[in-house]
């Protein structure tokens, strides 16, 4: 008979060690042994924010561990709802977490001339050369979204356009349209056009207000694309809505702003001539309001019947006793 015993060590491959913990941050290291010390230990689950108050760590350093983790191709984080859940799988380390069919595939694809060119277009472009696991992923792209070549050279042109050329902003944005349905070439110059053309108006109405870029939120953004895509307002019918906020205000109020032009939209006002109608039915309106008020008062006044005369002196003597004869 034998005595089984709990295992009280947790076996980390040197792998990891010699290769992968050298150059990550401290708490990702951290978090990556715990974790691999509850799946050895037989844990069925675990939260960040256990995990978050076992290592003095906060929790949004927890899954920052657990994206890089999952970036540097040492675990994989697998959704298993919408409730921000994951199933996370070691990576067996001792062959470096490279699939031997994939590499065979990757070799195949270099000796092409036209992704030869692509990658050299793509380290120009991000001003650095591309790891294994970038080219992997560019490949991939191809493979498994349908990216054509030009689509990806263009998808990271606009990446570094925007000053972002990390492999995983890239990625996010290759999703992001992947799943908005952005699949060829000419669907991402359009994306592109119109995105460039929302800020380009965005710009201009933030530069009106006194605002910078950088100090507008989400809700902001979104309120002014609706004013923008949804309403179809000109730029200066937007202006005049914010003039009119700071006439009324003297300072910028988003939300004062879009009700007035819920209200112009409700009322099928597109242009200034619209705006400028409007004003002057309001003031016609408001002068013949004061002018009817005016009448009103002067018709209270009994004034539309022939009024008595008096004699007012010989009033005064017969209330004194006077009278003519005295």
């Amino acid at each position: 008979m034998l005595k089984n015993s709990a295992i009280n060590f947790t076996p980390v491959n040197n792998t990891f060690l010699e290769k992968y913990m050298p150059k990550a941050r401290g708490e990702f290291v951290k978090v990556y042994l715990l974790m691999l010390k509850y799946s050895f230990s037989g844990e069925f689950g675990v939260s960040s924010s256990i995990i978050a108050s076992n290592l003095n760590l906060l929790e949004s350093d927890v899954m920052n561990a657990l994206n890089y983790w999952h970036e540097e191709g040492v675990i994989k984080l697998i959704p298993i709802d919408k409730m921000g859940n994951f199933d996370i799988k070691f990576v067996d380390l001792s062959t470096d977490g490279e699939d031997l069919t994939s590499n065979v595939s990757l070799l195949e694809e270099l000796n092409k001339n036209s992704t030869r060119d692509m990658l050299k277009d793509i380290e120009k472009l991000i001003g650095r050369p591309l790891s294994p696991k970038e080219i992997d992923s560019y490949l991939n792209w191809q493979n498994d979204f349908g990216f054509s070549s030009e689509m990806i050279l263009i998808l990271i042109e606009y990446c570094v356009s925007k000053g972002k050329s990390d492999a995983r902003y890239i990625e996010k944005v290759a999703l992001a349209w992947y799943d908005s349905g952005i699949k060829t070439f000419e669907a991402a110059q359009a994306y592109i056009t119109k995105n460039e053309d929302k800020w380009i108006k965005i710009r201009k109405i933030l530069t009106y207000l006194g605002i910078k870029n950088n100090e507008i939120m989400k809700p902001q953004e979104e309120i002014m694309e609706k004013w923008i895509f949804t309403y179809n307002f000109p730029i200066e019918v937007i202006q005049k809505a914010c003039e009119i906020c700071f006439e009324r205000l003297n300072r910028a109020d988003f939300k004062y702003i879009d009700g007035i032009l819920n209200r112009w939209n409700k009322d099928g006002i597109k242009t200034l001539e619209d705006v400028s109608k409007k004003n002057n039915i309001s003031r016609s309106t408001t002068i013949k309001g004061k002018q009817f008020g005016e009448s009103k008062r002067n018709n209270l006044r009994f004034t539309d019947y022939e009024q008595r005369e008096y004699d007012y002196s010989s009033l005064e003597r017969k209330l004194l006793g006077w009278d003519d004869n005295d």
